[in-house]
Order: structure tokens, then C-alpha cells, then sequence
């Protein structure tokens, strides 16, 4: 052979001996293997991979690492091996040289081969430090290549030694001692890792990860993250001892990438539609204006619409996400191939327990093979998960930021398609939906890869009987799709369902006021709960299918197991089922029971994911606001800071125009008042101004920044002062003057920590005054060119009105070099505006100033006529120059006018010291959900298992015993088959042993399918129990609780929380259980078989608890840190959605955009470690599993004597199965603890505080009372928390049957507190109530207020039919209903709906307008016509006209009533019998208004601000 005389001339050195090696005692390789071989194989690795390294290298820079002690020795290591491999190389040649023997060309190949590589070794180590590598695995491989090579090497030239000192040759041996050891220091140095690179973001952190400076062993094996967690063993795991983010995994790194590859498929798309489009002949411009209406080349390209192509979300994500998923494709292969190293060895290892002559090392080779090789295939699955886990998670990242980005510029008619519930559930539930599929999506292809290796293997062990087996597996894939689709279908079912129980929910919360004070919570109660039940019956229906899912998933292995075998026996009778074919088999058949149950289950998620993945792009796709509609560049020389030429706007592209023909030029610095009726258009002039609307025709041209006002005040979850600095920079004197004009001064020392009180969802803590003056000082601090103030001053009282009109929107204002647009319904102030623009139906029909519209006698002057009882002389000595003074119900306090005073000024600045001392801690509102700590209790399992059922636990339990007693006594009886005696080459009994197989394993498909079926049905009866509870719970908590409770958290219980309960944690019961009882069965069939094993068991055992509790103890924290941060994600979210139109106008979009990533990232900062926990604990677990596995083989082939094959097959086959049991255990066990946090959480709110009883058994009440409307308040007092002040204190009037009284006083004096004191929203802190003789505080909630009836200040509509606005209970008939809709003057308006009373009402009545809102709650009281009714600031948000209808409403039908009403436009309360004047929550006053005028106190002064007197 050339060969062996390449390692020696004379052909002595073989290159291959099987006596040598196999067959001996004492195996050993031939020096020509040594020589060759194992020195080639290290250098042939290297080099393969150099060149795809080095390209690596180049592309991803880190910064280079200074030249340190270690690189210093690595290199100088490297060196010297290059050194020793040309010394030997030289030897060689001097050898030949003196003629001492002529070397074999192997001496001068392999050495040469060996220095180069270790020369390129030497130069990839100088590169990966100038590239930033701190630890590189290509070199640790090289290194332990090498070392595990030489070391056979070294084994063997020390047996030569001893065999045949006379061969050594000294010079060679010594090299290769002194290369070997080089090799150890080479190898240990390359397990150590490198400083960080100069400038690397780690130096700067406070708390980096430690991963990307963590060792390449640290990094496979995933000890980096001990620290972490031994640090959540000792004291549970704070927000402040997580890693920062890598910066990779970042949003701002991630979402970036989304949104360009998302624009560059949409740019594909548009570019291949503009070629359909424009094909249709264009219409000339003047015929379109003219001839042909305009719509209709609209309604052309809509057509063409529906052939084009849409652009591909898919693509855009797999652009962005693949080139890094593609690494884990490389991963899964290898871990495939390995998986079916076990059952070969195994089949290995049955065959030398039979022959009894093999030599005894062969067992111990497969045992130590069968270890590494299955610590092989544990680490690179471990590295495949956390490549999935982590695209995952940046996947998450990048649909949360690009769903928020897309909801900042959706146009307002694309917003109406999808409500706020729809879009967060993008957010949450789609997101979460790609995570989880990343995870499983390389099983499409895996799976048949691994099936078909399955096959192969088994077609060489049984032959064609496999087939058998096959054709049933086969059948089984069409059953498990078939109940996958089914599943599909219902789930879909089930999210609708979801969506509009949540969509409830979520406006219940919004309006929970609104419920209280009408005593509707039933009625929401039993309508929520009808949607929860149509739920559950989906569920149970889903449940159904699971059991015979799960029944197929547990039976297929056996029976495909059975066929096979029977199939096999049957066919001859000379078919020995003998241990081997039998449990290789069993091995193979559970490898492939995996994919064959995957893939049904990936493709249902896929189905789920492509649903998400549709609903993405259709939100991506929305159309956007037109950039252009509105232009901000200021047109050169022209005066005008607001023009609109030819206007024409709609909400919507495909609606008819809501603004027509409108042409307004406004010069600079400007005041202009818009007037018209309600629904006239005025709030959209604004939007077409800030470029809300779409706009059809015309030009719209805005100079300069804008600030905007909304008419509905938007008020962020922050502090005060957030609010209104809003991203600004902070200026104090600014601000000062600001709160000061804002007339904010007095409410600041009202709030309990000042401008640092921090303010509910919605500003559920301020009064509606209080909102809007918030809202205006943000627009006002912001200080822009432009103001549109949309009915800014509605909501404020008469005088707190005149000061902000004076201070800040007037003449004299601070604002009065600005242009202001001031939409406004108080006549008094229009003789001061320069310009009026009177609006009716979408146009505007006058403008001019008011003596000019006032001398035409057009629709203006008419309008003003009927409802200004305001003498004008009044208005010329109310605009005084210097300091005004303002009478605040009998205080006087000095304002600053336009010179402020320096002593006014330090006497704020006091005032400010005096504030900041107050407490912060006491301006806290809003409790963010708190993670609890330490171990779930047993009480919340017990809790579940109550809610399940006593009864239906216990049969469950016993079912599942019964099934995994079956399983085991199956196979121990397949074993005892294989050990059967041959006679005259078959095996007598085999039909009896078949029978009794096949018997055992069906009645464990009875059994399976009854426990799953059980667990199910328990799992849904448990899920309704606890959200009924839950559900009354919140709804019977006080009104305070909902201030200090965020929606969010709310929502996310009823959502979250509950979507775990119904269908997370009965899976995750099952799961769990089935492999625990897997454990234990595998521990005692080991035990049975090898009872040496007995003596590991318990140490391992004792390891893998220990392992376990401080791996949960982790995990359920970072868990629990995970889902609190979550919350702000959607609060956040929420809030801006709300109030996208503000944040448009200011221009915050970077600012909010930023915050929302900040939040994102806040929340994958708690995520990522519980990823990376998880792989740390599975490689752990793996490890202990691959241990018991190796120590079975390694104990079966100490005994080999006296094992039958049989025991040892079933033994290994077992332990085999043990390791992924032994890690599902680890990970259910975990995911249940984690799970059931649900369930704790739930039962939190049935400890909080809960109103008083709604109705009482034996309840007193007279039936029609009230009969005569008398209210007598004794010494009343209240107030809002325990540890405050008395709100209002001390109140004693009474109001006879009949009395109309008016309360009024300055904002915060204590006028709505009274009201809720009444409708006991806030229970009496002293004195009584007593209506008609009875005391209120003794009644049922439910008897009061239904018996009561407040037309409250913010109009809350609750989506649904228009009649379930008025009457939710259906306690009246139709006409009822028009009466009550004529008398509040809609019915012209409900007439001309299509729908009429079942017309839908948009989430939050969003589709009325405010006033008619407010018109839709008068109609509500005028339907329950109780003898009490009052009126809380109810007209303020509608004009002259509409209120004056209300209040000849209020007269005629509320005549013989008790009306309170709390005023702020006092001409409405002039004619009422008496006045009360309230003042820090005293009674100032109480008569009739003249008596109180001619007493000259503080109404009189409040009158004549108003303009009255």
C-alpha cells in the first residue's frame, strides 16, 4: 500500500490494525494513524474555518483590546509550538543530512502542515484582539482538538516506552512532551477571557450583562449567569439588580430596522400601483370641479385597489430578523443527527451484554460515548433555544414600536376601524404570538428530517413491518389536523368573544363613575358575564377536542409500537422479537413521537401567527395623515398668520365633506372667536387647522408652531408639573407666571404635595375646571406662535373664566402677541375679540368683528339678542390696566396684572418654598402593581383547587396513576416477551404476550382520555368561578380604589391574567403531572433493573432539587418583574391614544415615541434574564439526566454477568426518555409557580376595601320614596382619604320638597364633594344626610341612588345601542323613551338616524359631540323622574342656545323635584329659590339670590364678575 510507505520506506508501520485495536485487551492506534490523522484533523478544522472567521471578524468590530498579560503569553505559546514543530522538521533534515537514517516522508509532511497552523493559530489570536474578541470559540475547539488528539498520542508513546524502550527515539519524544504541555497552557489560556475592548459600552454601565465579556465555555454552558442567580436565591431580585439591555437587543437598534424594511415594501407596492392607477383616462381639473362630481375618480382607484398586490409584512420581517435566526437552522441539524446517536449505542450495548467474549473496555468506550455525546447535543440545544428566545424577543420589540409609531400618524377615519382594545391587543397578544412561534418554527422543516432518519434506522432494524407502524402514524396526522383546525376556529371564536369583553370592561372602567351614580353596575354585571359565558362554552367545546388530542398524542407511540411488533411476529413465525429490535425500536418510535406531534401543533401556530400577522399589516397599512395638508412655512411678506383658501374637509376619504367652502385669513396676533351651535363644526375647524382632517380641496397654510387645547382636557399619568412642562425645558419664573395666570396658584395649595402630586389616569384627582386650566397652562408654558383653544373656558366657573380671559387669552393676556383661535360658547367675551367667525352646518355663514356683525342684524345679532341678558356698560370698566382685584368668594387676593409687583413675586416664591416642603410621598396616587415576593402561597393552590373541585381533583389524580401504572407494566411485559426462550427458532407464547400487550395499552388510552377530559372541564368550572368573583369584587370596590388602581392594571387582570387561567394552567397541570409521574416511573424501572443505582439516585436527586428551588426561586421573581413592568407598556399606550391629536399639535412625537421604547426596553430587561435562567437551569438539569443515563449503562455493564438483554434495554430505553422528562418537570414545575401568580392576583382585590351593601334584606323603604324631595344635612362633613384633611366639614341647611338651589363657589371650594357626599360615592366622615325622614347612611347603595338621579359634568356613553344608554334595564317601554328624547330635544336628531334607538354608540359616545352628549344624559334623568335630581355643572359644555333648552327643560318637567345644581354660568341659577355659597369647604352663604346680592358678600361679587348686577 502507498500509504504505509509514506509512514515508513520499509511498509513496517501500517496505517490501520484491527488486531491492534478492536479486538485487543489493550487497545492502541498504529504510529502511522498517530502521525497522520490525529495530527491533520486539528489543522484541517482550523483551516476550514479561518476563512469564513476571518470574514466574520471583519464585519463585526468591537473596538480592539490593548495588548494585556494574557495575550502576551497565548501569543509567545503560539510562537514556541511553531518553534518546536519546524525544530522538528529541521531534525529530519539532519538526521538525513549525517546519514543516520532516512527519515519517512511522514517526519517532514506532518510537522510542516502542524507549524503553519500553529503560525496561523498565533496570527488569528493578534486579530481577534485588534477585532474585540474577549474569548473566541473557534481557537478553544482548535486547542482542544489538539490536545484530545496528542493525548492518544501521548498514551501510547508511554506504553512504547515501556514495551520496547530500544524503539524511543529521545530527540522526537522530547519535542513532543514539551509540545504537549504547550498545548495544556495554550488550552487553559483560551478558556480565560479577555479585558473589555476600549470605548465598549460595558465600561460605562452600571450594571452590564455580563454575557458578552463572559468565557466561551462561561458562554456555551451558561455560567455566566450564577451570579445572578445565587443573588435571587439569597433576598428576591429588585429592578435594580438586572443587566442593562445588550445593545443589540435594544429598541432603538431593532424597531429602526422594522420600520425601514416595512416603508421599503410599502414604497415596492405603491411603485407597481401607480401603473394601474393612472391607466384610467384622467378627468380634466374643471370638469371635475363642475361637470362631475369628484368622487367619482375615487371611486375608481378603490376599484383597482382590490387587484394590486399588498406589501409583504412577512418579508420585511424576515429581512430583518433572518441573517440571525439562520445560525439557529445550523444548530438544530446538528442537535437532530445527534438525537439518534442514543438508540444506536444502545443497540451496541445490547449486543456486548449478549456476547459475553467482547473485551470489557468496548462497554466502558459506549458508556463514555454515549455521555459526551449526549452533553453534546444538551449544550447545542440550549444554544438553539436561546438563538429562537432572542429573536423572539427582538421581534417583540419591533412590532410593539412599529404598532406605536404607526398609531401617532393614523388618520382619524382609519382610528375609528379599530378601537383602543384592538390595537393594544396588537401590542400584547399579537406580539407574544410571533414570540412563541419563533420557538417552533424550524420544526416545519426538522420534523420530516428527523421522521425520515427515524425510518431509515427502523427499516434497518424490523424491515418492511415498519410500515405497519407508519401507515398508522400516517392516519393520525389527518385526525390531529383535523382537531387542530377545529381548535382554530374556536379560538378565533374565543378572541371575539375576548375582544368585546375587554372592550366592556375597559369603557366600565372609564365611566365607573357613571355606573355608581345611576346604580348600573348589574346591569353591566350580567352583560359582561353573558359574554363571559358565550366564552366558556367555546372553551368547553375546545376542551373536548384537547382530550382527543391528547388521547391520540399518548396512544400513537403505542400503537404505532404494537402494529409494528404484531405486524413483525405475525407475518413468520421465524421472527424473533429479541431485546434488540425491541427496544431500539421503543427508542426510535419515542424520537419519533415528537415531530409527528409538533407538527400539528406548529402549524396550528402558524395559522395563529398568520392571523396576527394579517391583522399587523392592515394596522401598518392604514392610511396615514396627509403631511402636507396643512403648511407650516410662512408665505413671504404676507400678513396672515392662519389662512384657508377654498376649504373643503372631511373625517374620511369616502364620507361627504363636514366643512365646506371655507375661506378665513387671520392676521398675526389676532383674536378670533368661533360661535355656533353645537354640532355646527367648530371643534373640526381646529382639527382642519391642526391637519386631523382630510383635506379635499383648498390650501390651509399655519405659521409658526401650534399649541392646541382640546375641548375635552387631556391629562397625562404624571405629576402636575409633568403635565404641564410637557418635555419642555424648565423655566422657573416662567412657570410661576404661568400656574399664576392659569389661576392654578390656589389648587396647588389645595393638592396635597403641590405641582408634585401626582395626577390619576384622566386626571381622575382633579376637578373638570381643574383639567382644563392644566390643559391650558401646558399650552400656554409651551409658548408657540399659534393658539387653538377649543372651548377652553367652558368648564371653569364665571369668574375663574373672566381672570383666565383677562390673564391669559385677552387683550391684556399673556398671550397677546399670539394669534389665538378661542372656540367658545360665553358670549360676554366676544365684544373683546378682534375677529368672530359665526359657523352653521359645516360653513362659515359671518365674519367680521362684533360691532360689525352686530350692525348687520344677520343670524349673529339675532342669536345674541335672544340670550345676552349682559349689560355692556358693564365690560368697559371691567378691563382695568393695573392690578385687578378678584373677590374668591369673600377672600381678596391680589393678581399680578401686567406689571407684576416684585412683592407679589417673593411672596410666590415663599408660597413655593412652603409647597415644595410638603411631602411628595403624600402626592402619590396611583399604586403601580407591586411584585410580591418569595414562594407562592399553598393557599392559592388550594384556592384553584376549590374553584375546580374536590371531587373532580381526586378522580383526575387517580386516572393519571392509573395510566402511568399501565405504561410501565407494558413495557416491563415487552421486556419479559424479549427474554422468551427460542424453541426450534420461535417463541412459543408470542400470541399470548401480544394479546396482553395490546390489552395494556388500550385501557390506558381509556384512561388518558378520561384525566384529560376531567382536567379540562375542572379547568373551565375554576376559570368561571374565579372571574365571576372577581368581576363583583371590583365592581362592589369604592370609588377611591378606581383612583388608585391604573386601568391598566385592571385590564391586564381581566385579560392576562385571565387568558392564563383559562388556558394556560389546566395545560400546564396536565403537562406537569404527566412528567412527574414519567420521572418517577423511568427512577423505578432503573431501580428494578440496576439497584446499584440506588447509590446515585439520591445524591443526583438531592442536586437536581437543589438546582430546581434556586432556579425558582429566580425565575418566579424575574417573572413576576416582568409582568409588572408590562403594565406601563399599555398604560402608557393607552394614554396616547387618547391623546394622539395633542401630541400631533405640540409636536411630541419623538419625545413620546422615545418614552415608549424606554418602557419596552424597562420591560426585555426583566424578560431577557428569565430567558437566560431558563437555559442555564436546562443545561444544568440535562446534565444530571445524562449522568443517571450514563451510570445506567455504566452499572448494566459492570453486571453484565448476570443481566438478561431484556432488563437492559428496558433500562436504558427508560433513562433515555429521562432527561427530557427530567427537564419538562423542571420547566412545568416553574411555569405552574408562575402561572398560578394568576390566580393569586386575582384573589387580591377580594381583600381590598368594598362599599357598603348594595341592597339590604329586610329593607324599610317606603316604595315610592322619595315622595316629597326634602333633603336636611346636618353638621355634614367628608373626606377623601383617612389621612387628609376634611374636604368639607360642618354643613347644616335644609331644602324643602320642590326648592330649586344653586351651589356655587370657586373651583376646590368643595361643590362636587357635596354632591358625592349625597350619592355616598365618599362616605360621611361626620354628621347626616336625612332625605324624607330617613337617613341615607342607613339605606342600600343600590335604594339610594336609584332613587336619586345627577346629570353628571363629563357625559360618559357606554358603547352599545342608544337605548342601553338610556335604560340598561329595560324597565321602560318605547314611548317612555321618545318622550324623554323629545323633551331633551333629540328626537329630531335620534329620528334621523338610520338605526334609530339601536343606533351604536362608538366606544366612549365618540360618534355624538360633546353637547350631545351631554343632552343624551339629560334624557337618562328625565327617564327616571325622581323627586331629587341633580345637576353637576351639566351645560357647561354646550352654547347659549342648547343650555337655555335644557335649563326650559329643567323647569317644565322638573317642577315639583328638589333640583340642586352646581352652577359656574350664574344667569342660570339667578331664578332658582335659593343660593348656596360654598368656600373651602364651609358654607359661606344661603338665601335667595336678591337677598344675597343686597348683602353685598361674596355671590354679589361673583355676579358682578359675571357681569350679572
Amino acid at each position: 500500500m502507498e500509504f504505509d510507505k509514506f509512514c515508513s520506506l520499509d511498509s513496517s508501520d501500517p496505517f490501520w490494525d484491527w488486531n491492534r485495536t478492536w479486538s485487543a485487551a489493550n487497545p492502541d492506534l498504529t504510529q502511522c494513524f498517530q502521525n497522520t490523522v490525529l495530527v491533520w484533523l486539528p489543522c484541517l478544522y482550523l483551516w476550514m474555518c479561518a476563512p469564513i472567521y476571518l470574514i466574520y471578524l471583519r464585519s463585526h468590530n468591537r473596538g480592539y483590546i490593548c495588548m494585556s498579560n494574557l495575550n502576551k503569553a497565548k501569543t509567545a505559546i503560539g510562537l514556541l509550538l511553531w518553534m518546536i514543530c519546524w525544530s522538528n522538521v529541521f531534525y529530519s533534515f539532519w538526521q538525513r543530512h549525517h546519514g543516520i537514517s532516512v527519515p519517512a516522508p511522514v517526519h517532514l509532511v506532518s510537522p510542516t502542515i502542524l507549524g503553519l497552523t500553529m503560525l496561523l493559530a498565533t496570527l488569528l489570536i493578534q486579530y481577534e484582539r485588534l477585532k474585540g474578541v474577549q474569548s473566541s470559540g473557534v481557537m478553544l475547539i482548535f486547542w482542544l482538538l489538539a490536545l484530545l488528539c496528542a493525548t492518544v498520542t501521548f498514551r501510547s508513546k508511554i506504553l512504547q516506552a515501556l514495551d520496547q524502550p530500544e524503539m524511543v527515539c529521545v530527540w522526537r519524544y522530547t519535542t513532543f512532551y514539551i509540545y504537549y504541555t504547550l498545548l495544556l497552557v495554550a488550552f487553559c489560556l483560551s478558556c480565560l477571557t479577555e479585558q473589555p475592548p476600549l470605548f465598549s459600552q460595558a465600561l460605562k454601565d452600571l450594571n452590564p450583562c455580563p454575557e458578552p465579556g463572559a468565557s466561551f465555555l462561561s458562554r456555551i454552558t451558561f455560567w455566566w449567569v450564577t451570579r445572578m442567580m445565587i443573588m435571587g436565591y439569597k433576598h428576591p431580585l429588585e429592578e435594580k439588580d438586572l443587566w442593562s439591555l445588550n445593545p443589540e437587543d435594544c429598541s432603538q437598534a431593532v424597531v429602526p430596522q422594522i420600520v425601514h424594511h416595512w416603508k421599503t415594501e410599502c414604497q415596492k407596492v405603491k411603485r407597481t400601483e401607480k401603473k394601474t392607477l393612472y391607466s384610467p383616462t384622467q378627468i380634466p381639473k374643471s370638469e371635475g370641479k363642475e361637470g362631475q362630481p369628484p368622487e367619482e375618480s375615487e371611486i375608481l382607484i378603490v376599484k383597482t385597489d382590490r387587484k394590486t398586490k399588498e406589501p409583504s409584512l412577512l418579508w420585511a420581517l424576515c429581512l430583518t430578523f433572518g441573517p440571525y435566526f439562520l445560525i439557529s437552522c445550523l444548530y438544530k441539524i446538528i442537535h437532530d443527527i445527534l438525537m439518534f446517536v442514543g438508540p444506536e449505542i444502545l443497540r451496541l450495548l445490547i449486543n456486548f451484554v449478549n456476547n459475553s467474549s467482547a473485551p470489557s473496555w468496548q462497554g466502558y468506550f459506549y458508556t463514555a460515548l454515549l455521555f459526551i455525546c449526549t452533553c453534546v447535543q444538551s449544550l447545542i440545544l440550549q444554544k438553539y433555544f436561546h438563538v429562537c428566545f432572542i429573536t423572539g424577543m427582538r421581534l417583540r420589540t419591533a412590532v410593539i414600536g412599529a404598532v406605536y409609531r404607526k398609531a401617532l400618524v393614523i388618520s382619524s377615519a382609519a382610528r375609528r376601524t379599530s378601537t383602543v382594545g384592538e390595537i393594544v391587543n396588537l401590542m400584547s397578544v399579537d406580539a407574544q404570538r410571533f414570540m412563541d412561534l419563533i420557538t417552533y418554527i424550524n420544526m416545519i422543516w426538522s420534523a420530516p428530517l428527523q421522521v425520515v432518519l427515524a425510518l431509515y434506522f427502523l427499516w434497518q432494524n424490523l424491515g418492511p413491518s415498519v410500515l405497519a407502524g407508519v401507515a398508522v402514524m400516517v392516519l393520525m396526522v389527518p385526525v390531529n389536523a383535523v382537531i387542530a383546525m377545529k381548535t382554530r376556529t374556536y379560538q378565533v371564536a374565543q378572541m371575539k368573544s375576548k375582544d368585546n369583553r375587554i372592550k366592556l370592561m375597559n369603557e366600565m372602567l372609564n365611566g365607573i363613575k357613571v355606573l355608581k351614580l345611576y346604580a348600573w353596575e348589574l346591569a353591566f354585571k350580567d352583560k359582561i358575564s353573558e359574554i363571559r359565558e358565550s366564552e366558556l362554552q367555546v372553551l368547553k367545546k375546545a376542551a373536548y377536542l384537547g382530550a382527543g388530542s391528547t388521547f391520540t398524542w399518548v396512544c400513537a407511540p403505542f400503537l404505532v409500537a404494537l402494529s409494528t411488533f404484531g405486524v413483525y411476529v405475525l407475518i413468520d413465525e421465524h421472527n424473533v422479537l429479541d431485546a434488540q429490535k425491541a427496544f431500539v425500536s421503543l427508542a426510535l418510535f419515542n424520537i419519533l413521537r415528537f415531530p409527528l406531534n409538533m407538527l400539528p401543533m406548529v402549524i396550528s401556530s402558524m395559522v395563529q401567527a398568520s392571523v396576527s400577522l394579517k391583522r399587523l399589516r392592515v394596522f401598518l397599512s392604514h392610511e396615514e395623515l396627509q403631511e402636507d395638508s396643512v403648511e407650516h412655512k410662512a408665505v413671504a411678506g404676507s400678513p396672515y398668520s392662519i389662512s384657508i383658501v377654498d376649504g373643503v374637509f372631511s373625517w374620511s376619504r369616502n364620507e361627504s365633506p363636514n366643512l365646506k367652502r371655507l375661506n378665513v385669513c387671520i392676521p398675526e396676533g389676532c383674536l378670533v372667536a368661533v360661535v355656533g351651535h353645537v354640532g355646527s363644526g367648530k371643534s373640526s375647524l381646529l382639527s382642519a387647522l391642526l391637519g386631523e382632517m382630510d383635506k379635499l380641496e383648498g390650501t390651509v397654510n399655519v405659521k409658526g408652531s401650534v399649541a392646541y387645547v382640546p375641548q375635552q382636557a387631556w391629562i397625562q399619568n404624571s405629576s402636575l408639573k409633568g403635565n404641564i412642562i410637557f418635555g419642555q425645558e424648565w423655566k422657573e419664573a416662567w412657570y410661576q407666571r404661568v400656574v399664576e395666570a392659569c389661576a392654578l396658584q390656589p389648587d396647588l395649595e389645595i393638592l396635597p404635595a403641590g405641582d408634585k402630586t401626582e395626577i390619576g389616569e384622566k386626571g381622575v384627582n382633579l376637578s373638570g375646571g381643574q383639567k382644563q386650566r392644566v390643559s391650558l397652562a401646558r399650552a400656554v408654558y409651551c409658548d408657540r406662535a399659534v393658539y387653538l383653544l377649543d372651548d377652553s373656558l367652558s368648564a371653569v366657573d364665571a369668574h375663574v373664566g373672566k381672570h383666565i380671559f383677562d390673564q391669559v387669552i385677552g387683550p391684556q393676556g399673556l398671550l397677546k402677541d399670539k394669534t389665538r383661535v378661542l372656540v367658545t360658547h360665553g358670549l360676554s367675551y366676544l365684544p373683546q375679540v378682534d375677529l368672530i367667525l359665526v359657523m352653521v352646518d359645516g360653513e362659515i355663514t359671518e365674519m367680521g368683528s362684533y360691532q360689525q356683525l352686530m350692525s348687520r342684524e344677520g343670524a349673529f345679532a339675532e342669536f345674541l339678542h335672544t340670550y345676552a341678558n349682559i349689560d355692556h356698560t358693564d365690560n368697559s370698566e371691567s378691563m382695568p390696566k393695573s392690578e385687578t382685584k378678584l373677590t374668591e368668594n369673600g377672600s381678596a387676593t391680589t393678581l399680578v396684572g401686567n406689571s407684576p409687583g416684585f412683592s407679589t413675586v417673593s411672596k410666590l416664591c415663599k408660597e413655593d418654598k412652603k409647597l415644595k416642603a410638603k411631602n411628595s410621598e403624600v402626592g402619590k396616587l396611583t399604586e403601580a402593581d407591586k411584585a410580591s415576593t418569595g414562594q407562592v402561597k399553598l393557599s392559592v393552590f388550594w384556592a384553584y383547587a376549590k374553584a375546580i373541585g374536590v371531587l373532580l381533583s381526586c378522580i383526575s389524580l387517580l386516572l393519571f396513576l392509573t395510566h402511568h401504572l399501565l405504561s410501565l407494566f407494558s413495557n416491563y411485559w415487552l421486556s419479559q416477551w424479549t427474554d422468551d426462550p427460542i424453541v426450534n427458532g420461535t417463541q412459543p407464547s408470542r400470541l399470548m404476550r401480544l394479546g396482553v400487550y395490546g390489552a395494556l395499552g388500550l385501557s390506558q388510552g381509556v384512561a388518558v382520555f378520561g384525566y384529560s377530559l376531567f382536567m379540562s372541564i375542572g379547568g373551565i368550572l375554576a376559570s368561571r368561578c374565579l372571574h365571576e368573583s372577581m368581576l363583583y369584587d371590583v365592581l362592589r370596590s369604592p370609588m377611591s380604589f378606581f383612583e388608585r388602581t391604573p386601568s391598566g392594571n385592571l385590564v391586564n387582570r381581566f385579560s392576562k391574567e385571565m387568558d392564563t387561567i383559562d388556558s394556560v394552567i389546566p395545560n400546564i397541570i396536565k403537562m406537569f403531572m404527566g412528567s412527574m409521574f414519567g420521572v418517577l416511573g423511568a427512577c423505578v424501572i432503573i431501580l428494578i433493573a440496576t439497584p446499584l443505582v440506588a447509590v446515585i439516585i439520591p445524591a443526583l436527586g438531592v442536586l437536581y432539587f437543589f438546582v430546581q428551588r434556586f432556579y425558582v426561586a429566580s425565575s418566579r421573581q424575574l417573572k413576576r418583574l416582568e409582568s409588572v413592568s408590562r403594565s406601563p407598556i399599555y398604560t402608557h399606550f393607552n394614554e396616547t391614544l387618547l391623546g394622539t391629536s395633542v401630541i400631533r399639535a405640540f409636536g411630541e412625537q419623538e419625545r413620546f415615541i422615545h418614552e415608549s421604547d424606554q418602557r419596552v426596553d424597562h420591560n426585555q430587561k426583566a424578560y431577557y434574564p428569565s430567558i437566560v435562567a431558563n437555559r442555564w437551569l436546562a443545561i444544568r438539569l440535562e446534565f444530571v439526566g445524562n449522568c443517571i443515563v450514563s451510570f445506567a449503562a455504566l452499572f448494566a455493564v459492570i453486571a453484565r454477568e448476570s443481566l438478561s438483554p431484556g432488563i437492559v434495554g428496558l433500562s436504558i430505553s427508560y433513562a433515555l426518555q429521562l432527561t427530557t422528562s427530567l427537564t419538562w418537570l423542571v420547566r412545568m414545575s416553574s411555569d405552574l409557580e408562575t402561572n398560578i401568580v394568576a390566580v393569586e392576583k386575582l384573589k387580591e382585590y377580594s381583600d381590598t376595601e368594598k362599599e357598603a351593601e348594595w341592597k339590604y334584606e329586610h329593607s324599610s323603604l317606603p316604595p315610592g320614596w322619595p315622595t316629597h324631595g326634602c333633603i336636611e344635612i346636618r353638621g355634614f362633613g367628608l373626606r377623601y382619604r383617612p389621612n387628609l384633611d376634611l374636604a368639607i366639614h360642618n354643613i347644616t341647611i335644609s331644602i324643602n320638597g320642590g326648592e330649586k338651589v344653586g351651589i356655587v363657589g370657586r373651583t376646590g371650594a368643595g361643590k362636587s364633594s357635596l354632591t358625592l357626599g349625597l350619592f355616598r360615592i365618599i362616605e360621611g366622615a361626620e354628621g347626616h344626610i336625612i332625605i324624607d325622614g330617613v337617613d341615607i347612611a342607613q339605606l342600600g347603595l343600590h335604594e339610594l341612588r336609584s332613587r336619586i338621579t345627577i346629570i353628571p359634568q363629563d357625559p360618559v356613553l357606554f358603547s352599545g345601542s342608544l337605548r342601553l344608554n338610556l335604560d340598561p334595564f329595560d324597565s321602560y317601554t318605547d314611548e317612555d323613551v321618545w318622550m324623554a328624547l323629545e323633551f331633551s330635544h333629540l328626537k329630531t336628531f335620534v329620528s334621523g338616524l338610520p338605526d334609530k334607538l339601536s343606533h351604536e354608540c362608538s366606544e366612549g359616545g365618540e360618534n355624538f359631540s360633546v353637547g350631545q352628549r351631554q343632552l343624551l344624559c339629560l334624557a337618562r334623568a328625565l327617564l327616571r323622574k325622581t323627586k331629587i335630581l341633580v345637576l353637576d355643572e351639566a351645560t357647561a359644555a354646550v352654547d347659549m342656545e342648547t343650555d337655555n333648552l335644557i335649563q326650559s327643560t329643567i323647569r317644565s318637567q322638573f317642577e315639583e323635584c328638589t333640583v340642586l345644581t352646581i352652577a359656574h354660568r350664574l344667569n342660570t341659577i339667578m331664578d332658582y329659590t335659593r343660593v348656596l355659597v360654598l368656600d373651602k369647604g364651609e358654607m359661606a352663604e344661603f338665601d335667595s339670590p336678591s337677598n344675597l346680592i343686597a348683602q353685598r358678600g361674596a355671590f354679589y361679587q361673583m355676579a358682578k364678575d359675571a357681569g350679572l348686577v
